[in-house]
C-alpha cells in the first residue's frame, strides 16, 4: 500500500504542472480505472482473494477515487472481501450491488457518482440520505444486499441518529461492507459561496516549514491544494508559527519571514496581498515594533487583523487602528476552535453551534458590523469539515431572514472601506497590557509596566510645572523621566505625534526598575492639562496613576504667556499687543487667533479638569494652588508626598532656599549654594495694563465659578488666588 500510495504521490505532483482540463480529464480516467479495480474485488473470484492475503486495504480504494478539491472522498469503514458459509465454505454473502445515498434526486455529485458507476456495469440502488427515517433494508434472511455503500455527503452519515449508525455500522462489519463517503471541500464551498457573496474568496494562511511534514496522504491534500493555487487568496504566517513576540531581534525575525517568503515564491504562492496575520495574535497588539518593521520590510504589509483590540470580550467593543503604516482590522470570532471538529461532539451540543448560526451570536455579529472577518483553524476543514458547513449554513440564515447584501473586498480594499467608515478609529488607544492577561501573555518578557510612571504632572504651561519638576527629582525615591532632545524635560507623548510611535517608544524614557520597591517614575508635561485626548489616552495606559495639576490665575497665565512668546521672538507677539491679543474677534488674521487661542484657552481651567476627572476618579487627582508653590514649595512638598503616599519623606524645608537674585525658590547644595532653573524661568515683566485685567476677569468669570463647584466636590480647598476671584464676582 505504501509503494501504492507513494506513486500516487509523485503522479499528483506530476498533475500540478498540467493545464486545469488536462488535470480534471486525467483524474476522471484515473478514477475510472479505480472502479475497474474496484470491481475486480467485488467480483474476484474467492480463491484469488485468498490467495493475495484476505483482502484489499481500504486506503487504497480511498485514494483511488481522490478527485479535485471539489470533492474528497472519506474512508469511514474498510473494504475488505469476506468468505463465508458455515464451516469456512465458499460463497459471497452479499449481492453485487452498491447502496448509493444522495442528498437528493437532482444533486450534481449524486448524478457523478451514478453516472461513473452505469459505465463501469455496475448494478446500484440509490436512497434518499435518512436522517431520521429510515434506513432501507440491508439483509435477506443471512444474505446481506449490498457489497459497497457510497454517501454522496460524509456528514449524512456522520449526524445519523443513533439507531440507523448502529444498525448500519454493524451490517458493514458483519458482511464486511465498506463504505465510501464524500465530502464538499474549498474550492466547491467557495464556488457556492460566490452565488450569494460576490468575490467570495477563501484567505489561506501558510507556515512553509510545515509543507511535507505530515502522512501521506496529507502531502497529498499539501500537494493538491497548490496545484489551485490561483483559486484562492493568500497570506503568509511566521514560518514555523512562531510568535513574533518572542523574536527581539528586528533582523532575526526578518529572516524567518524571508524563509516562508521563499517558499512561497518556489510553489507560486502569490506574495503580493500585503496583508498577514501572526500567530495568536501575538506582536500585533500589543504591538512589537520589531514584527512590524520586518512585515513592511519584508513582505510590504500593510494590513493585518487582531481580536485582542482593544481586548477580546466583550466582542462588540473590537476596534481597528492604524500604526507604523499598518492598517489593524478588527476580527471576530465565529465559535470554531482548533478543538471543535466533530458536530456531535461541539461543546455543550449541536444545538449550541446551530444557535450561533440561526440568529445567535454569530448571527448578530455579521448582523451588527459592516465588515466582519472570522479566521478558522485547519482542523475545521478536517474531520466534519465544520468550518464549511458554519458559513454556508450563516449565508443562507442571513439571505431567509434579512435584506443584508453580503460582499468580499480584498484586505487592501477592505481596509480602506472600514476606515471610510470609521475614520476615528485611526488613531490607536494604547492599553495597559498588565491590565488583562490575554494582553500580557503575548507582550515580550523583556518589558515590564513597572516601567511606567506612577505620576504625571500635567500643567498647565506657565504656572510652575517646570519648578515642581525640579522639586520632585530631589526626593529620592522619585524617578523622572530621561530628557527628550526636540522638548528637553518633556516628553509630551499623549497629546501629539510622539503617541503614533507606541508604547515602547515611551517606556524607553524611563530606566529600567530596580528590585527595589520604592521606584516612583513620573513624567511632566505641561501642554497635557488643555489637551483633548491626553486625559483619555493616559488613563487607558496609566488607569492608576496619580495627576497633579498647578493652577494660577487664569488671566496671569495668559499673560505669561504672552511675554513667553516674546521672549522667543513670536513674530505675532511682538507684532500686537497683549490686549490686542485677547480681544481680537473671529475675523482677526489667523495667526493672530491662533496666539489669542494659546494665550486664553488653556485658562478654562473647569473644563479641562472635568475632561480629566471623566477619566481618573478625584482621588487620583491633586490640584495644587501655584501660587503657593512659588511663596511655600516645602509646605506643598509636603502635601504632595501625602497624596503620593511616599514611605521615604523628605523635609524641604532642609534642602530648599530663596534665591533673591532669582526671585524664586533653588536646591540648596553643601556650602550654602543654590541650584536654580535656567534664565527662561522666573522672568519679571511689566505689569498687565488695568483694560486688560478687567477683560480678562469677565472672560474667566464663569469658568471660575465652575472650577470653584468643581473643587468642592472633590474636596479639595479653594487655591488663594480663586478665592480673590470669587470675591469679585458677586
Amino acid at each position: 500500500m505504501l509503494g501504492c500510495v507513494s506513486r500516487l504521490r509523485r503522479l499528483v505532483r506530476l498533475v500540478r504542472h498540467l493545464p486545469l482540463q488536462t488535470s480534471l480529464l486525467l483524474l476522471f480516467l484515473f478514477c475510472t480505472v479505480s472502479v475497474f479495480v474496484s470491481a475486480y474485488f467485488l467480483y474476484g473470484a474467492k480463491q484469488e482473494l485468498e490467495h493475495s492475503g484476505g483482502g484489499v486495504a481500504g486506503g487504497e480504494v480511498a485514494s483511488a477515487v481522490y478527485d479535485d478539491l471539489r470533492v474528497s472522498p472519506s474512508r469511514l469503514l474498510p473494504v475488505r472481501a469476506v468468505s463465508g458459509g458455515p464451516g469456512g465454505e465458499g460463497g459471497v454473502r452479499t449481492d453485487p450491488v452498491v447502496l448509493v445515498f444522495v442528498e437528493s434526486q437532482y444533486s450534481q455529485l449524486g448524478q457523478d457518482i451514478v453516472a461513473i458507476l452505469e459505465s463501469g456495469r455496475f448494478r446500484y440502488r440509490t436512497e434518499i440520505s435518512p436522517g431520521k427515517g429510515d434506513m432501507p433494508t440491508l439483509t435477506d434472511k443471512e444474505h446481506g444486499r449490498f457489497t459497497l455503500v457510497i454517501y454522496e455527503n460524509i456528514l449524512k452519515y456522520v449526524n445519523l441518529d443513533a439507531w440507523n449508525r448502529e444498525l448500519l455500522d454493524k451490517y458493514c462489519v458483519e458482511y464486511g461492507v465498506g463504505i465510501i463517503g464524500f465530502f464538499k471541500a474549498l474550492l466547491e464551498t467557495q464556488r457556492e459561496l460566490r452565488d450569494h457573496v460576490p468575490n467570495f474568496t477563501f484567505n489561506l494562511g501558510y507556515s512553509g516549514k510545515f509543507f511535507h511534514a505530515g502522512s501521506d496522504e496529507e502531502d497529498l491534500g499539501d500537494d493538491l491544494l497548490l496545484s489551485y493555487v490561483k483559486e484562492f487568496w493568500w497570506f503568509p504566517h511566521m514560518w514555523s508559527h512562531m510568535q513574533p513576540h518572542l523574536f527581539h531581534n528586528q533582523s532575526v525575525l526578518a529572516e524567518q519571514m524571508l524563509l516562508n517568503k521563499r517558499f512561497a515564491m518556489e510553489h507560486g504562492i502569490p506574495t503580493n496581498m500585503g496583508y498577514a496575520v501572526a500567530p495568536h495574535h501575538s506582536g500585533v497588539y500589543p504591538v512589537h515594533l520589531q514584527l512590524y518593521d520586518a512585515w513592511k520590510k519584508v513582505w510590504g504589509i500593510r494590513v493585518t487583523s487582531t481580536e485582542e483590540y482593544p481586548h477580546l470580550k466583550p466582542a462588540r467593543f473590537r476596534r481597528g487602528f492604524i500604526h507604523s503604516g499598518i492598517s489593524v482590522l478588527p476580527r471576530q470570532t465565529c465559535g470554531l476552535f482548533t478543538h471543535t471538529i466533530f458536530y456531535k461532539e461541539y461543546p455543550g451540543s449541536p444545538n449550541e453551534l446551530d444557535k450561533l448560526i440561526n440568529g445567535g451570536e454569530l448571527f448578530l455579529t455579521v448582523l451588527l458590523n459592516p465588515i466582519s472577518i472570522f479566521m478558522t483553524h485547519l482542523s475545521n476543514y478536517g474531520n466534519d469539515r465544520l468550518g464549511l458547513y458554519t458559513f454556508k449554513s450563516l449565508v443562507a440564515f442571513l439571505q431567509t431572514w434579512t435584506n443584508l447584501r453580503l460582499q468580499t473586498l480584498p484586505p487592501i480594499q477592505l481596509a480602506q472601506r472600514y476606515f471610510s467608515l470609521f475614520p476615528n478609529e485611526r488613531d490607536p488607544l494604547w492599553q495597559d497590557p498588565c491590565e488583562d492577561k490575554r494582553h500580557k501573555d503575548i507582550w515580550s518578557k523583556e518589558k515590564t509596566c513597572d516601567r511606567f510612571p506612577k505620576l504625571l504632572v500635567i500643567g498647565p504651561q506657565k504656572t510652575g510645572s517646570t519648578a515642581l519638576y525640579l522639586f520632585l527629582g530631589m526626593h529620592p525615591d522619585l524617578t523622572s523621566n530621561y530628557p527628550n532632545k526636540e522638548t528637553f524635560e518633556e516628553i509630551q507623548f499623549f497629546n501629539g505625534h510622539n503617541y503614533h510611535r507606541g508604547i515602547d517608544w515611551y517606556m524607553e524614557y524611563f530606566p529600567l526598575p530596580s528590585n527595589t520597591s520604592s521606584d516612583y517614575y513620573f513624567e511632566k508635561s505641561a501642554n497635557y492639562f488643555d489637551s483633548e485626548v491626553a486625559a483619555e489616552r493616559a488613563a487607558a495606559l496609566l488607569p492608576k496613576s496619580k495627576i497633579i495639576t498647578i493652577l494660577i490665575n487664569p488671566a496671569d497665565r495668559a499673560y505669561s504667556w504672552y511675554q513667553h512668546q516674546r521672549a522667543h521672538d513670536d513674530p505675532v507677539a511682538l507684532k500686537y499687543s497683549f490686549h490686542d491679543v485677547i480681544v481680537a474677534t473671529h475675523d482677526a488674521p489667523v495667526r493672530l487667533r491662533v496666539l489669542q487661542n494659546r494665550c486664553l484657552v488653556p485658562g478654562w481651567y473647569a473644563i479641562h479638569l472635568e475632561r480629566w476627572l471623566n477619566h481618573y476618579h478625584s482621588s487620583q487627582v491633586l490640584v495644587l494652588d501655584g501660587q503657593q508653590l512659588k511663596t511655600e514649595p516645602a509646605s506643598v512638598m509636603d502635601k504632595i508626598q501625602r497624596f503620593l503616599g511616599l514611605v521615604n519623606t523628605v523635609n524641604y524645608h532642609r534642602i530648599l532656599a530663596f534665591d533673591p537674585n532669582k526671585g524664586f525658590w533653588c536646591q540648596l547644595l553643601e556650602g550654602g549654594k543654590t541650584k536654580c532653573l535656567g534664565k527662561s524661568k522666573g522672568r519679571r515683566y511689566p505689569d498687565m495694563n488695568p483694560e486688560s485685567q478687567l477683560f480678562l476677569r469677565e472672560h474667566y468669570r464663569d469658568q471660575n465659578i465652575a472650577l470653584s463647584k468643581l473643587l468642592y466636590r472633590m474636596g479639595q480647598p479653594l487655591p488663594s488666588w480663586l478665592r480673590e476671584e470669587l470675591v469679585h464676582t458677586r
